[in-house]
């Protein structure tokens, strides 16, 4: 859980530290509204994915299952600033499918953390071969992150691209190649 009095106290001194006067009137409420939203933006810190991703359904076919565009928002942990982008997910089940909205949420529980995008990636990829117990997933996302667009090197538009495979992804090429092909990427 945040800590909201203490992220109240720190946002005080980050305005003081700036030079702000905390007291002024545009940043009155800006401590408890900051708190406030740190809470928000890093809810996925209390969640635990199997609870997502615990309610599967039968199908007769282990054909792969793709969603892509699971829009996300998440912190990097260097410098306290939003990455963005978008998650495309590839799973082969062995007799049992997600809720597609259950992938959508999963997605959310560690995009909601401070992050990485390569662990972000992993964690995705992880949880959902744990929790289905499929045979391969992978998962793959395009994210801009604001530590790159709007301070030091300055370079808006750059997009991180990062993929992760486990299981019949990683021992069978061909299905990698299959995946890049339904995006139309290959």
């Amino acid at each position: 859980m945040v800590d909201q009095e203490k992220v109240q106290q720190a946002v005080r001194l980050l305005l003081e530290g700036i030079g702000e006067d905390p007291e002024r009137d545009g940043l009155i409420d800006t401590p408890e509204r900051v708190a406030r939203m740190y809470a928000e933006l890093v809810c996925g810190m209390d969640q635990d994915p199997s609870t997502h991703l615990s309610r599967t359904f039968e199908i007769d076919s282990n054909d792969m299952v793709v969603e892509r565009g699971i829009t996300f928002y998440s912190l990097c942990e260097h410098h306290l600033l939003p990455f963005y982008g978008t998650v495309t997910i590839g799973y082969i089940p062995c007799g049992r499918v997600a809720g597609l909205s259950k992938l959508a949420r999963t997605v959310e529980v560690f995009a909601r953390r401070l992050q990485l995008q390569e662990r972000l990636t992993s964690q995705i990829a992880d949880a959902l071969m744990k929790e289905l117990g499929c045979a391969g997933v992978i998962v793959h996302i395009e994210a801009e992150h604001m530590c790159m667009t709007m301070r030091g090197v300055q370079k808006p538009g750059t997009v991180t691209i990062t993929c992760a495979c486990r299981g019949a992804f990683e021992d069978d090429p061909s299905l990698e190649r299959r995946f890049f092909q339904m995006l139309g990427r290959a």
